[in-house]
């Protein structure tokens, strides 16, 4: 019994136990539960704060960013109203400026009406009173005349053509006289003054000026091309055109472009930056910005490759590189369609023979022959004559003072110091207006011969006249019962005068007077 008691008893208590350490466990477990969850609490609650601390400063800088924008983009319609209210102001301004003036002009114009009906009235008067002094003289002179036909024997018209005829004779016959002695006097001394006259004769050539080529084609195979070129929007063009300094033209041409620019050198980059980019395909700005790059160092090198090879070619020696360079640029430039440097070369060879025939220094010919024209290729632009400046270069550089004043005087801009200078004018003026050199628009030189043949139409006696080499020539056909030969060489030196003092021609125009005499006679 006690020892039931006993086990019943142990038992109780290991429940006992049991059961406290039970609750003991799970006090310990829910005090550990909510130190955990405290902790969770304010972990979250940390995060949650940062979070609002963030979105409140991304709010503020978006509305900064924003209120930026709107103040942004309020400049910018500001200054676009502005713009457009200051042009219309202006178109205001030029308006009132018109009216204005359009009313100066009528009151001007007003006053003028006013002033020339007092003229016309006083003309109107003073006509009257010479119309009545006129019928005055009238009536003196002609009892005058009758009075003097009375004494005489011969009417008015009769004496008075008499006279004419008389003193035309005379007068013709005294000026061929002096134009023989003349020329048999300048026979004579033909040996003694024979460089004189050469130089003189070659002053009196002119030359014309020179027409520039703004504008450069290039073909294209087909259309289609003509899209790739222009882009998207424009950009390839406008990348070209800003790489190039060269206006790109783009119209309904079929297959071609037009690229129009001053400068002949730029033009010369343009084109064959275009030709590289069609060949390889890859067109944008980056690749064009590369292509025109590489080009420019490429014409460049050329330029200087051209004016030593041309410079060596003509034997002379010692050229300062800068105009070697200049030379070089020559060939880019044309004037009439005749290439500059090909110009400049012809123009020196030819000086270097007319200085060797006149015993000159042949050397200083061809230099100062080669460099007439440098100053039609400056890389900026200049106020002064293409003479003017290429001797202001040559000056700089220099040169040898006989060729500086052959480059500034050859189309007499400046006074001729040396013998040197006539020789370059004149070969200028031959390489220039040689058959085929340069051309011509045909209008007006159809409109030259036909100037030609007219001057010498113009004189009596003349029957027939025409204009052959190229309007370097005129044939003038007199007829033999009103032209004898002294005539002849009168009417020769007279329409040789006309013609040099009247009309415009490169060169010298050649007169020759053709007299015939036929005897006709009929057999029945």
């Amino acid at each position: 019994m006690t020892t039931t008691l006993a086990i019943i008893f142990c038992l109780v208590c290991l429940i006992v136990g049991a059961v406290a350490g039970m609750l003991y466990s799970k006090s310990a477990i829910n005090t550990k539960t909510r130190l955990i969850l405290d902790d969770a609490e304010k972990n979250a609650a940390n995060i949650i704060e940062k979070a609002n601390v963030q979105a409140e400063a991304l709010k503020k800088e978006k509305n900064l960013q924003a209120k930026e924008k709107f103040f942004e983009l309020k400049a910018e319609h500001d200054a676009h109203i502005q713009q457009r209210d200051k042009k219309m102001q202006e178109a205001e301004k030029r308006i009132k400026d018109k009216e204005h003036k359009l009313n100066d002009e009528l009151s001007r114009v007003s006053r003028n009406e006013k002033e020339l009906q007092r003229k016309l009235a006083e003309v109107d008067k003073k006509s009257e009173m010479l119309e009545a002094r006129q019928e005055e003289l009238a009536a003196a002179t002609a009892q005058k005349v009758e009075m003097l036909e009375k004494i005489s024997g011969y009417s008015a018209e009769e004496a008075k053509k008499q006279l004419v005829e008389s003193m035309k004779v005379e007068a013709k016959a005294a000026a061929q006289a002096y134009v023989t002695n003349a020329i048999d006097e300048a026979k004579l001394n033909a040996k003694s003054e024979a460089r004189k006259i050469v130089i003189q004769t070659i002053q009196r050539i002119g030359t014309e000026q020179a027409i520039e080529n703004s504008v450069s084609v290039f073909n294209i195979e087909s259309d289609e091309i003509k899209g790739r070129i222009i882009g998207r929007e424009g950009r390839n063009i406008r990348a070209l055109e800003a790489a190039t300094g060269v206006e790109i033209i783009v119209d309904d041409t079929p297959e071609a472009i037009l690229l129009s620019c001053f400068d002949p050198v730029r033009r010369e980059v343009a084109r064959l930056s275009l030709h590289r980019l069609v060949t390889d395909g890859r067109i944008h700005p980056a690749r064009i910005e590369e292509v025109v790059q590489k080009t420019r160092k490429q014409i460049e090198e050329e330029i200087i490759e051209v004016g030593k090879r041309t410079v060596l070619d003509l034997g002379i020696h010692g050229l300062h590189p800068e105009l070697v360079k200049i030379v070089g640029r020559m060939k880019f430039r044309s004037s009439y369609g005749q290439n500059l440097l090909q110009h400049s070369r012809e123009v020196a060879n030819i000086a270097a023979t007319m200085a060797a025939e006149l015993g000159l220094n042949v050397k200083l010919a061809k230099r100062a022959g080669l460099l007439h024209d440098i100053g039609k290729v400056p890389e900026q632009e200049s106020e002064l004559p293409h003479a003017l400046l290429g001797m202001q270069w040559a000056e700089k550089l220099g040169e040898h003072p006989e060729v500086v004043n052959a480059i500034g005087a050859h189309h007499d801009e400046v006074e001729m110091t040396s013998l040197i200078s006539p020789i370059v004018q004149v070969a200028d003026a031959i390489s220039g207006a040689r058959p085929g050199a340069r051309r011509q628009v045909l209008e007006s030189y159809m409109q030259r011969l036909k100037d030609l043949e007219a001057a010498a139409l113009s004189f009596d006696g003349v029957s027939g006249a025409y204009a052959i080499q190229a309007g370097r020539e005129l044939r003038v056909m007199v007829e033999s019962g009103r032209v004898n030969d002294d005539l002849a060489a009168q009417l020769s030196y007279d329409i040789s005068e006309k013609i040099q003092n009247e009309l415009t021609y490169p060169g010298q125009v050649r007169v020759t007077v053709i007299r015939e005499t036929r005897a006709v006679n009929i057999a029945k």
